[in-house]
């Protein structure tokens, strides 16, 4: 290789060496300018997967479910039920084959069941739904330390699903009352129960809502269920439903599904009713009732503006019951109730709520919206009956199992009838066994014109055999049903 050559090799290199350094200052120089660059993260921030609270902090529910695990009863159930023969829908047939016919007797059929209740005091009081032994003749108690009792119905109300049971014995773990009212939407409470027939059974889950409605009891019932997620099954119902304290806040009564099983919502009848429920029942065997006597529609925006109202608020009066304690106090239809006792009310089931507490004869302060002005009234309560007087129902009324209202004027003018009652609730009792439904307007009763429940109760009272009654459902199909009072 001669001189020349080397000196172009040797000139070659410097400058690649060169341009390598430039290069590398260039291009891994600014690279590392960058990765100085310093990157805050605020210490607040969190992942959407993770709680606010730091790993492991959450409530602790065991001493919740030591204290009421031990409360919480296994109640199952023996007895039969009627299966409806022939119902008669024309009098002459009724004269010619009886009053079922010969051909289409009622039908006993032998049923079984099983829920749980809830000991609330040491001498054996337990509540459990009215569901879970309205068809029962024999109902038994089994204790979380596999004691077994025969337990006495006291009383039941329908109208909340809640009823009342006795069993013998004393020196009974039981369950204090909660308030359901300081309760708050994403609290933590524990559902204890029996769901298939698996014994002491405890889920958790948060309060998800307040004031539902669902549906489920039919009309005159008073729904303001809590509604969790705690997983509810069926076998659940009569359960406790309690705070992180292991103070019952509610009776576990349905679940929102699909299949029959869990999928997501429960609901429970909350402490405010169950309490004041219990107490009556212990009291007089029955619910004594106070009721304000309107008719009721929800507040809608459209609504609102109408009544030029600044925000959605309050609950609709359709109408005033004549006779009623609203009527006295001076409400009207039209206005709209903002607040019971000084609380606010939003909703129906929340209305129903606040006034369940109060029984016949007690006053309470209704403060409406009318005309754009806050008005307050002093409304005292009174019985479905229309007066103040605490309601003792006749034992041969009650064997009919159901409850009546009031026909409208507007039914009434639509059916072309002059009075009647209609039966707006059945339980277990006579009319259910005599095929009747929900609806049904009974308009005579053994050709006695009936306009109200105390015009029935009279018939009932003197009679010596059989009840005949005239009447028409609101599809306009006149009935006739002819029930055996004395069996």
């Amino acid at each position: 290789m001669n001189t020349k050559q080397l000196l172009t090799i040797f000139t070659i290199a410097i400058v690649s060496a060169f341009l390598g350094v430039l290069a590398y200052s260039m291009f891994f120089g600014s690279e590392k300018e960058q990765v100085e660059v310093p990157v805050y993260v605020s210490p607040s921030a969190r992942f959407a997967s993770l709680p606010d609270a730091p790993q492991g902090n959450y409530p602790d529910l065991t001493y919740a479910a030591e204290k009421s695990i031990h409360a919480v009863v296994h109640v199952t159930t023996k007895g039969t039920t009627t299966m409806p023969g022939m119902s008669f829908q024309n009098p002459f047939l009724e004269f010619l084959f009886g009053p079922r016919g010969s051909f289409g007797e009622p039908q006993q059929r032998p049923v079984m069941g099983a829920g749980s209740g809830v000991i609330l005091s040491s001498d054996g009081f337990i509540v459990t739904n009215n569901h879970v032994i309205e068809d029962a003749s024999d109902i038994q108690v089994t204790l979380n330390d596999k004691r077994s009792f025969k337990a006495v119905k006291v009383g039941s109300d329908p109208s909340t699903d809640i009823a009342l049971l006795k069993i013998d014995a004393a020196d009974l773990p039981y369950l204090k009352f909660g308030s359901s009212d300081n309760l708050k939407v994403g609290e933590w409470v524990l559902a204890v129960g029996n769901p298939f027939n698996l014994t002491s059974t405890v889920t958790a889950g948060i309060l998800s809502a307040k004031s539902r409605q669902i549906q489920i009891l039919g009309q005159l019932s008073i729904e303001s269920f809590l509604q969790t997620d705690a997983a509810v099954n069926p076998g659940n119902s009569g359960g406790a439903l309690v705070n992180t304290n292991g103070e019952l806040v509610g009776i576990n009564t349905a679940i929102a599904s699909r299949t029959g099983s869990f999928t997501g919502y429960s609901f429970a009848v909350p402490s405010s009713i169950v309490e004041k429920v219990v107490k009556d029942l212990m009291e007089y065997g029955e619910v004594q009732r106070g009721v304000i006597g309107i008719t009721l529609g929800e507040m809608t925006s459209e609504r609102a503006k109408e009544l030029n109202m600044d925000k959605v608020r309050g609950v609709y009066i359709t109408g005033i019951i004549p006779g009623s304690g609203a009527e006295a106090a001076g409400i009207k239809d039209g206005d709209v109730i903002i607040t019971v006792n000084g609380e606010e009310v939003n909703s129906i089931p929340e209305l129903q709520e606040k006034v369940s507490r109060f029984r016949p004869g007690d006053n309470i302060q209704v403060e409406v919206i009318r005309d754009g002005k806050r008005k307050p009234f002093t409304v005292k309560l009174r019985n479905i009956h229309g007066n103040t007087e605490l309601v003792k129902t006749t034992s041969k009324l009650s064997k009919l199992g159901a409850t009546f209202e009031r026909v409208s004027d507007a039914e009434k003018n639509k059916l072309r009838i002059r009075n009647g009652i209609k039966v707006v609730k059945l339980t277990s009792g006579k009319f259910k066994e005599a095929g009747i439904k929900e609806g049904y307007i009974i308009t005579q009763a053994n050709r006695v014109p009936i306009n109200s429940e105390e015009d029935l109760k009279k018939v009932i009272e003197v009679l010596n055999d059989g009840l005949f009654l005239t009447g028409i459902y609101p599809n306009g199909q006149v009935s006739y049903y002819a029930i055996n009072i004395q069996e």
